[in-house]
């Protein structure tokens, strides 16, 4: 039986027999893991109402908030949940996820070092931390929770990930190479490693390797926007214009309306005379300026120049 026939099930023995507690409590677990977190929601209220000293619903009631993206609502579910049984370990991580959410990184910590007191080898608790740290731009306080991290679980493309950025970030270019390369030994299909080996490449002066991982970023993840950005300058720079426009309409179709890709592809254009569609993208750019790098100002005043 599937998830959805489960719950029409579960739906038929309730409007038989609305008082079946352990029914409605079963079906709004199932809602939620189906994604149903609105439905869910109302069942776990009214069994919160019914039963307000059982921890189990209201950690419920927090995921369901937390879902729905009511981030202070979830904070209090959790919160209760705790209190009537402190050592809810599920509740205090997901009290450090909902903290991590609204950027409290300082109280987001406690709850993960409240996990770790009682599992003292919580991978995801280490990683949540070092996370934290990464976001505060603490990054010796971060390497150090994402190499616990790695110790207890060397599959964790995530925390090799974070240490590829923490040494690119300090200049180890070396050892961020390694572990961007680790990630994709993992998960051959991690495109944001293969973006950062791009950056890496195209700071380095390795054009052709650069171009190479920005594709590969592309085909993996065709709203990358940074990553067709950076391709078609090296595009630019390479004078192949014709397949830099073609890259940069790619990205307009597969990321929407943005001003610094329209105005790359105004200068494309120029530079291959087509006039017609330089005006029409230098237009375009200053219509979607807040996506501009560029001061608008300086476009008119191009435009301007230009047209006399």
């Amino acid at each position: 039986m599937s998830k959805f026939d489960k719950i029409e099930e579960l739906q038929d023995v309730l409007k038989d027999d609305p008082g079946n507690f352990s029914v409605r409590r079963q079906l709004a677990v199932l809602l939620l893991d189906c994604g149903f977190s609105d439905e869910a929601l109302q069942h776990f209220l009214y069994l919160k109402n019914l039963f307000p000293d059982d921890s189990g619903i209201y950690y419920n009631l927090g995921i369901a908030y937390e879902k729905l993206k009511k981030l202070n609502e979830a904070e209090k579910a959790y919160k209760k949940a705790i209190e009537l049984s402190p050592d809810e370990v599920d509740a205090n991580y997901n009290l450090g996820l909902v903290y991590m959410d609204k950027q409290d990184y300082e109280s987001a910590i406690d709850n993960f070092e409240r996990v770790l007191d009682t599992d003292t080898n919580d991978s995801n608790s280490y990683f949540s931390i070092g996370l934290c740290y990464f976001k505060m731009n603490q990054f010796d306080a971060a390497r150090y929770y994402f190499e616990r991290t790695i110790e207890l679980n060397n599959d964790d493309i995530y925390a090799h990930f974070y240490m590829g950025n923490i040494f690119k970030e300090i200049g180890d270019i070396e050892n961020a190479v390694k572990e961007f390369n680790t990630v994709l030994s993992i998960s051959p299909d991690y495109s944001w490693a293969y973006f950062n080996l791009a950056v890496i490449n195209y700071e380095e002066g390795e054009i052709d390797k650069a171009a190479e991982y920005l594709q590969k970023t592309i085909d993996l993840n065709p709203k990358d926007i940074d990553a067709y950005k950076i391709y078609a300058k090296i595009l630019c720079k390479e004078n192949n214009d014709e397949k830099a426009k073609i890259i940069t309409e790619q990205a307009l179709d597969n990321c929407g309306g943005n001003g610094d890709l329209y105005y790359i592809l105004a200068q494309i254009n120029k530079r291959l005379g087509e006039n017609q569609d330089y005006i029409k993208s230098m237009g375009q750019a200053m219509k979607y300026y807040q996506t501009l790098s560029v001061p608008p100002k300086l476009l008119k005043e191009e435009l301007d120049k230009f047209n006399k």
